[in-house]
């Protein structure tokens, strides 16, 4: 239980169903979804529709999606890939012809064809029991009407107004900057696109004016992508086989690569082996094993993780529990790692150098659902007669002759968005997920290993302060005691302290034997949890 002194929040409690995102409005859709008697899946759509207006520098439906989904009763945890492909002029060699050596975020080049709207219709015919007709109505009311600007949403607006203004996004930016809080943003040729959707399905964006007007924003910019690729894009969300691994007793679910969410079973296969740390959750020891155990499973995922449908992936081989052994051998409680074996392998050398919601229904489906635009805005490139922001979800690739995530012609790239689902006994017990692009492996570990380790409820174990090892440096947010942070700098490590926090999260725990949901939403952002 929390300290009632200290500023912060209790975790939400329900018994009929609950839904957690990163805004209120969006909660509350999810909400007004599952009373009228619709399910999880439905409740999620329409959530991500509302965020993708209201949110709309995180999320939109020129953005990509992924799903983890599990059927009460069924012991199943389904798994649906809706990440976007390069176009079909995409080689090396072109890039190569024009002399271009380096992706640059706010370029064409990093617009991937948007997977998102493909992945809610096929998850919707599958599995919802509404249609994008009925599920998307609140967003459009959203988007016709306006809505305020919340604190967070602000903050993040500000700080991507470089690349608003280097494309030329004036729609963005009222009276020429970012919004107060409290401004009421409008969005009327979003809203129209979406009445599109509404009523012609994923067609209706991928297809006719909305898809002629996406791909004439990108051309004008030098883009190759065509309507050919954008009409191709339809059907590019296919369900998929999820990965899992154990940890403490229950079973960890993600979906596979083209995503990280190998990484999550990389780092928490490492620390199964340690007992937790003697000197608890804040303790250097504890931050100290995470951090050497994240930067030996990043440094895999840099030099493997592609699309498997072009490359080979060894998954298998990357998640081996001997393999894991090896490289949890590697780490020492009193000393980073100076330096890294190489990829793949687990002997030193000689010598060496996005938006998450969740929603579980009254009958125990549990939706884990991220939808993303990378980075803060994307590209920062709108196709201003459709109102569509696109994302630069490309700019994960390489332009690396022979490397596994080269750009090719429809390949997807690596991918950062990861959706989470904790299952026990063939019973899910939490969806879940850690916003924050790089940040999430690191962040879904940090967030089980808190609850399952520590024994935080939800809201605790996403309050907690996080850090993360990246470039080099091991960024800290404030709450981070100093004493840890400098024991931390005599182990080898290099702080950072941070401007603005790591990513956001939800997560909603299945309390089985009480019948009980309890659910947890970040306060790095301006969402909730709430139930009924």
């Amino acid at each position: 239980m929390r300290d009632f002194h200290l500023a912060g929040r209790s975790p939400a409690y329900a018994t009929g169903g609950m839904a957690a995102t990163s805004m209120p409005a969006a909660t509350l859709t999810a909400l007004d979804v599952l009373r009228a008697g619709g399910n999880a899946l439905d409740a999620a759509v329409a959530a991500a529709a509302v965020l993708a207006v209201i949110e709309p520098h995180s999320t939109g439906i020129g953005g990509d999606c992924f799903c983890l989904y599990a059927p009460a009763g069924s012991g199943q945890v389904i798994a649906l890939n809706g990440s976007g492909r390069a176009a079909a002029g995409a080689t090396i060699d072109w890039f190569e012809s024009q002399g271009i050596t380096a992706l640059d975020p706010a370029s064409p080049h990093t617009v991937t064809i948007p997977g998102a709207v493909s992945a809610w219709e096929t998850l919707l015919a599958a599995h919802g029991t509404r249609g994008l007709d009925e599920l998307l109505r609140p967003a459009i009311r959203f988007a016709e009407d306006g809505w305020p600007v919340h604190d967070r949403v602000a903050a993040d607006w500000a700080g991507a107004l470089d690349r608003l203004r280097a494309n030329g996004t004036a729609a963005f930016l009222p009276d020429g900057g970012a919004p107060a809080p409290g401004h009421r943003f409008v969005q009327t040729r979003l809203a129209e696109t979406l009445r599109t959707i509404a009523k012609h399905g994923a067609r209706g964006f991928y297809e006719g004016a909305v898809a002629a007007d996406m791909v004439a924003a990108l051309r004008a910019r030098g883009g190759i992508q065509t309507e050919a690729d954008f009409a191709a894009g339809r059907e590019s969300a296919i369900f998929v086989e999820p990965i899992h691994a154990g940890f403490r007793g229950h079973e960890v679910y993600q979906c596979p690569p083209n995503g990280s969410g190998l990484l999550v079973l990389q780092i928490l296969g490492m620390l199964e082996g340690f007992e937790p740390a003697p000197d608890g959750p804040l303790g250097p020891v504890r931050l100290h094993r995470h951090v050497e155990a994240a930067r030996l499973a990043y440094r895999d995922r840099d030099a493997f993780l592609a699309d498997p449908a072009q490359v080979d992936v060894p998954v298998a081989r990357l998640t081996d529990p001997a393999y894991l052994a090896a490289l949890r051998g590697l780490i020492a409680d009193n000393r980073a790692m100076r330096d890294l074996p190489r990829a793949g392998e687990a002997a030193l050398p000689a010598h060496r150098d996005t938006v998450y919601l969740c929603v579980v229904d009254r009958d125990g489906n549990a939706c884990s659902f991220i939808n993303s635009l990378f980075m803060s805005f994307g590209s920062g490139i709108l196709a201003e007669g459709s109102g569509v922001m696109l994302h630069n979800r490309g700019f994960s690739f390489r332009l690396e002759r022979g490397h596994p995530n080269c750009i090719a012609p429809h390949k997807r790239p690596m991918h950062t968005i990861i959706p989470g689902m904790l299952m026990r006994d063939g019973r899910a017990v939490m969806p879940y997920g850690v916003m924050g692009g790089h940040f999430q492996p690191m962040g879904q570990t940090l967030l089980l290993t808190n609850m399952l380790d520590w024994g935080m409820d939800p809201q605790a174990a996403l309050d907690l302060p996080r850090l993360m090892p990246f470039g080099g440096r091991l960024e800290v947010e404030r709450g981070i005691p100093r004493e840890s942070i400098e024991a931390l700098r005599r182990m080898g490590h290099d702080p950072l302290d941070l401007v603005m926090p790591h990513g956001g999260g939800q997560a909603i725990w299945i309390d089985h034997a009480r019948g009980v949901l309890i659910g947890g939403s970040d306060p790095r952002k301006d969402g909730m949890a709430l139930g009924y």
